[in-house]
């Protein structure tokens, strides 16, 4: 293994495993203009697409391979020669309530697949896409969710529990690589994503674009309960410079929260994106459908993102109002409406 764990972007190779994705596109393109000698997009494109990375294809540097995490041999072929490799590949909460076997298979032995083989190539550093999910959801997820902060999960849907705990073991899973062979590596634990060419797998994300496509049909968007329900988002341009900085400083054996600016409640995000739109009808108040994977968080709460930028120097610097501005103007744009 290198003698320390910062990994230069420039003249390096990298791996993202799961990057025919919104965050495995935004990051390839990171790391490229930062100089990567090559970025390889690893995908079985199962939730993958080629929409998300339509604007990359040319680029001389980048190299598209079809594989799958639960298969080692595609591992060990796609990992060969690689500075670092990110983890992007997993099954999200809506997915994971579909096929929960499914999901925990990926989420699991596909990270202590990819983890393997990381350590059979000598991958210089690991960053492990993690989530804010290993908090947990309900009443209990209240105040500042700090990296210390317990797993609530009294109340949650099923599938948000799952997702979350194999979140919570993927990262373990590191931690032990860490320790029994030295594997450098870095855990991020990502808020809800959300930006230019987002899919519809995210559960929370995806009530951005269903109150987008509400509003530009004149229907009323829709809020859930009173509206006070609290979220965190972050903007994906901010998420990919975290997945580099990760890369590049000298940090290991950590997990650290990678956040937006600031928490919004369901009710100031959809006046917010109708604004953006243009305006529309006002917002009415449903209740929850039954048998839907719909998030609720329980009280007001702040991801808090100090300790990364204590430890990585990053912070985010998007708000909400500008990468909104940029994902529906993006939506609005030939790529969008092709995508």
């Amino acid at each position: 293994m290198p003698g320390t764990p910062a990994v230069p972007i420039a003249g390096n190779r990298f791996c993202i495993l799961g990057g025919a994705s919104l965050v495995g596109s935004a990051t390839a393109g990171e790391l490229l203009d930062h100089g990567a000698a090559e970025v390889v997009l690893f995908d079985n494109f199962t939730f993958g697409s080629d929409a998300a990375i339509a604007h990359l294809r040319d680029h001389p540097r980048l190299r598209l391979v079809r594989g799958d995490v639960m298969r080692m041999a595609d591992l060990l072929r796609a990992t060969e020669g690689m500075a670092g490799v990110l983890q992007l590949a997993a099954y999200m909460t809506l997915s994971m309530d579909r096929d929960p076997w499914g999901g925990l298979d990926v989420n699991i032995r596909g990270v202590q697949n990819a983890l393997e083989a990381c350590r059979a190539n000598r991958v210089g550093k690991v960053v492990f896409a993690s989530s804010n999910a290993v908090y947990g959801y309900g009443p209990g997820v209240a105040g500042d969710l700090v990296e210390g902060t317990p797993f609530h999960s009294v109340g949650a849907p099923p599938a948000a529990i799952l997702y979350g705990a194999s979140k919570i073991i993927g990262e373990q899973l590191c931690r032990d690589a860490h320790r029994k062979w030295g594997q450098d590596y870095v855990v991020l634990r990502y808020s809800t994503v959300y930006g230019e060419r987002q899919h519809h797998r995210a559960a929370n994300a995806l009530y951005i674009i269903e109150t987008l496509e509400r509003v530009r049909r004149g229907e009323p968007p829709e809020v859930f309960g009173d509206g006070s329900e609290t979220k965190h988002f972050v903007y994906v341009g901010d998420l990919a410079r975290a997945n580099r900085m990760a890369f590049e400083r000298a940090a290991t054996d950590v997990a650290v929260n990678a956040s937006g600016p600031a928490p919004i409640t369901t009710l100031e995000l959809v006046t917010l994106v109708t604004e953006l739109a243009g305006g529309g009808p006002a917002p009415r108040c449903v209740g929850a459908e039954p048998g839907k994977v719909r998030l609720t968080s329980g009280g007001a709460f702040r991801i808090a993102h100090e300790e990364a930028f204590r430890v990585l120097g990053w912070r985010p610097e998007v708000d909400m109002r500008e990468g909104l501005r940029r994902l529906i103007a993006w939506r609005d744009s030939n790529e969008g409406r092709v995508a």
